[in-house]
């Protein structure tokens, strides 16, 4: 799941420090691409310091809820059909339809909870801007990022960008997956094929809005169960 997705499920958590650590698995793949963390395996060296804690908590949560989201039926079933939609738009380019498929399922997913009012962007930033640097940094230390200049310099850029907010445009949706397709393919779409992906991406949205919270109030009863 995107972002906006992970924070639906912490949409009321007080907790700035846990809201945090829900999306940092993902700002870590965007900041420090080569990384691959797994604080998980040294839970008790972040018990101490319970912002630190939290930070560790929230990263357990986004693991969770991922594992469930990609081994779901809902995801098997929409995924495979945005990609018989998008096929077209990846005839003659680089980009694996199934690939695409994957993350616009996530994208628009986080399209319609913003367009349904089912979050706030606004707290979402503001909860990011809340949240500990002093215990983020010295987490990150810890898992094995040593300078972690780079990494709060795209913090820093992500917030005040304040770039989520264009998601309310479907038109944004595609581009967003053409950005994101530049860092594995050089130019994967051409202009005509992106109007015509969003084309497709607003079939697909039509297709899935009448129950897309479906997946989320299912990912909640598992986590519920789980506990």
């Amino acid at each position: 799941m995107n972002f906006l997705s992970h924070f639906y499920f912490e949409r009321n958590n007080p907790d700035e420090n846990m809201v945090m650590g829900v999306v940092l698995p993902d700002f870590i793949k965007n900041a420090h691409k080569e990384e691959n963390l797994y604080p998980l395996k040294i839970s008790h060296l972040f018990q101490s310091e319970p912002a630190q804690a939290s930070i560790l908590k929230g990263w357990e949560k986004h693991i969770s809820v991922d594992k469930i989201f990609h081994s779901s039926e809902y995801f098997v079933l929409h995924s495979n059909q945005l990609k018989q939609l998008i096929l077209p738009s990846c005839e003659n380019s680089p980009v694996k339809p199934f690939f695409l498929a994957h993350i616009g399922l996530e994208l628009v997913l986080d399209h319609l909870l913003i367009s349904q009012g089912q979050i706030n962007i606004s707290a979402f930033y503001e909860k990011l801007s809340s949240a500990n640097k002093g215990a983020l940094k010295r987490f990150l230390h810890t898992s094995s990022i040593k300078d972690s200049a780079v990494f709060f310099e795209f913090l820093t850029n992500f917030i005040s960008s304040r770039y989520l907010f264009s998601y309310q445009k479907m038109e944004n949706i595609a581009y967003a997956l053409n950005r994101i397709c530049m860092r594995l393919w050089d130019k994967p779409f051409t202009e005509a094929q992106l109007e015509q992906l969003t084309l497709q991406l607003e079939i697909f949205k039509n297709n899935i809005q009448s129950d897309y919270l479906s997946i989320f109030i299912d990912i909640e009863k598992k986590l519920s169960n789980s506990r």
